[in-house]
């Protein structure tokens, strides 16, 4: 087969038509400028044998070719059909070379044709260096026993199930490869003298899922034809439990490469309000590491860097596990609430002036603890469905004049350190601010987050889209969306952004900071303030600097201005010639509350990513990965899923109302003064 087909090329940045001509006979894909040049010799080839061709989810027309020596190639064709076509044929082809070099690896050993019946690891390369992965072949006919907690499938009628023995078949191998990849993955991760980095292994890995994929995916075809209804996972090896969440899990830890039951959610609805009560006190969380691998790691960081082009959207880059917080995006918007007493007073004093440096206090106050130590890492970017809940308790004090816990010296825990005028009641009762926050979209990803306190009157609402992209030495990320903080005893609504985040000298000692300029309005007061994070100069200059000016609409008076840094001491100045400093490390910090983990949903951030987590607390960053991995692909396969369905997310707490989501709570009451 030849014709005309588009390639992907990094060289020109884009894509170009190429003449492609496959020779099924030996097994290569060659390509050349134009068809008239197919006599000279081809601009490249790619060798069919081991190769994983995939079409791909952007569009009808590109599908991947994977050849087994690492390169992949894009491909487009001009529209789906001749895109089957083509990935038909080439299928083909590279199925039979593959089996012939199976054959060849093998000896030239014919194939079998009896039921399942093998040797005990027999097709796998023996030598002295991988007895521990492989024994020698006792019998040329024996049979291999099933892995340990196998259950064999239970025989149905053949007329009520004529796939029957097609998923026996299905199911069998799947106990091999999940045998094969635990064996694999026992193996330590060196590359001497073998290893379960060794080429040979990680091949047979990646061919064994391969095929296990095809086959799901051509049994899923046969049975929508017909018009039955998938349903062969429900009877996998016990080392897997399929859980109504759609989550897959291995007892031993280790993670499943089973990819076909879609990612669904448990409960679509929620069911009344959010329940705060068993929730504890968060114990500090551990600082995160000073990244001193980053040395280690670099041939994995450079590999990385040299796939990407500047301006690129990262979105679908799968960046390095080892440069991961442990925690979720969503927990990190929650992280930002560390001062929910600056929050809170806000409904409470007189007059809008007085309301919008408030709300400027506490904007600028609340970045510096949402950073887990001075080296730039990344949150995880939560799954589809994901979400976090949590809340605040604060004492309830009766403070003349105003001021709030903080500023007469009143200390989290309820214990009075003194007060400005001396006037500070007892405790009578807790506060409590809530957080709810849901990860609504994947493509693109959107974080959904609200915080409400029912008592003040006061609730905040966000839908925040992350938009990173590559920028030579560093990494840039943008939050796209707007957050609306509503008091709704004085029918005020105030409308502000967040500040880009960049990730700074990623090839040396990372470090984070933002830079942006953000606008913070109140329609009904005409009251705003311009915000700058200023980036440091090239030369010279202090990091993490800011600059705001608070102005009064109605008369255009500029009524305070801020200076100073975010993440340290920042001076207020007022048009009457007086001045106020705050120090972020003077601040006291009140831990969020959040429920234990046992008592947590399987899609709660800290249940779902506990794998990743507890990997990375123990420095084992290939565990981690695969953990990660498996989030990932179980997330894509439920997209693919309801794209063919033609489905929507069925998300929980959120709503979309326009180009926003909405909490449904808001939305049931009608409330939301265009909430974004």
């Amino acid at each position: 087969m030849e014709g005309q087909l588009s390639k992907y090329t990094n060289f020109a940045k884009g894509w170009q038509y190429r003449w492609f001509v496959l020779d099924p006979v030996s097994g290569m894909l060659e390509y050349f400028e134009k068809e008239e040049h197919k006599k000279q010799r081809p601009r490249g080839c790619i060798h069919l044998a081991a190769a994983v061709i995939s079409p791909s989810d952007e569009d009808s027309q590109t599908f991947t070719v994977s050849a087994a020596n690492s390169d992949v190639y894009r491909l487009r064709a001009c529209d789906a059909r001749e895109r089957q076509l083509w990935v038909d044929k080439i299928r083909s082809a590279a199925e039979h070379h593959t089996a012939s070099l199976s054959s060849t690896s093998l000896g030239g050993r014919p194939r079998r044709t009896s039921s399942l019946v093998h040797s005990s690891n027999s097709d796998l390369p023996t030598s002295k260096s991988k007895n521990d992965l492989v024994q020698s072949e006792k019998s040329s006919t024996a049979v291999v026993p099933r892995p340990p907690g196998h259950k064999a499938p239970a025989p149905r009628p053949h007329t009520l199930d004529p796939f029957r023995e097609v998923k026996d078949y299905i199911l069998e191998a799947n106990d091999y490869s999940v045998l094969l990849n635990d064996k694999i993955n026992s193996i330590p991760q060196t590359d001497e003298p073998i290893g379960g980095l060794d080429k040979d292994l990680l091949l047979l890995k990646a061919t064994s899922n391969a095929t296990l994929t095809s086959l799901g995916q051509c049994l899923k075809m046969l049975q929508q034809h017909s018009g039955k209804q998938i349903d062969w996972q429900e009877n996998q090896n016990a080392s897997l439990s399929v859980e109504k969440t759609g989550s897959v899990r291995s007892h031993t830890g280790s993670v499943s490469s089973t990819n076909s039951v879609p990612f669904v959610l448990a409960d679509e609805k929620p069911d009344g309000p959010i329940d705060h009560d068993d929730e504890v006190e968060d114990s500090p969380g551990a600082r995160e590491e000073e990244l001193g691998g980053v040395e280690e790691h670099k041939s994995v960081i450079l590999h990385l860097l040299s796939q990407l082009k500047l301006g690129m959207d990262l979105t679908k880059v799968v960046l390095p596990t080892f440069i991961l917080e442990r925690r979720s995006l969503l927990e990190m918007f929650a992280d930002c609430m560390a001062h929910p007493d600056m929050f809170l007073k806000i409904p409470d004093l007189p007059d809008p002036e007085s309301r919008m440096i408030a709300v400027i206090e506490w904007y600028l106050t609340s970045f510096h603890h949402a950073r887990q130590g001075s080296v730039a890492k990344k949150p995880y970017n939560p799954i589809i469905g994901e979400t976090f809940h949590c809340s605040w308790r604060l004492p309830k004090r009766s403070v003349n004049n105003g001021l709030t816990s903080s500023q007469s010296g009143t200390s989290v825990d309820g214990a009075t350190t003194g007060s400005s005028n001396g006037e500070v009641d007892d405790v009578t009762g807790h506060t409590q601010l809530v957080y709810c926050a849901e990860q609504v979209s994947h493509h693109p990803p959107v974080s959904a987050f609200y915080f409400e306190c029912p008592e003040k009157q006061v609730w905040m609402n966000a839908s925040i889209y992350t938009k990173s992209r590559f920028m030579g030495m560093s990494i840039g990320v943008n939050m796209i969306g707007k957050l609306r903080l509503n008091l709704l005893q004085h029918d005020e609504e105030y409308v502000f952004g967040l500040p880009s985040a960049y990730a700074r000298s990623i090839l040396t000692v990372p470090w984070a900071e933002m830079g942006d300029k953000i606008s913070i309005t109140c329609a009904k007061t005409n009251y705003s303030a311009n915000c700058t994070f200023h980036t440091k100069p090239f030369y010279g200059g202090k990091l993490h600097r800011i600059s705001t000016e608070i102005k009064n609409g109605n008369t255009g008076e500029i009524t305070c201005k801020v200076q100073g840094e975010w993440n340290n001491t920042m001076e207020f100045s007022f048009t009457n010639g007086e001045n106020k400093t705050i120090d972020v490390a003077d601040l006291p910090v009140i831990r969020k509350r959040v429920r234990p983990m046992k008592s947590q949903g399987e899609f709660e951030s800290r249940k779902l990513w506990q794998h990743v987590t507890n990997a990375l607390n123990a420095g084992d960053v290939n565990i981690a990965t695969e953990h990660k991995r498996f989030l990932e692909e179980r997330q894509r396969e439920g997209e693919r899923h309801r794209k063919d369905t033609g489905t929507s997310f069925p998300t929980k707490y959120f709503r979309k109302d326009g180009e926003s989501w909405i909490f449904h709570k808001v939305l049931e009451k009608g409330n939301t003064k265009g909430t974004a």
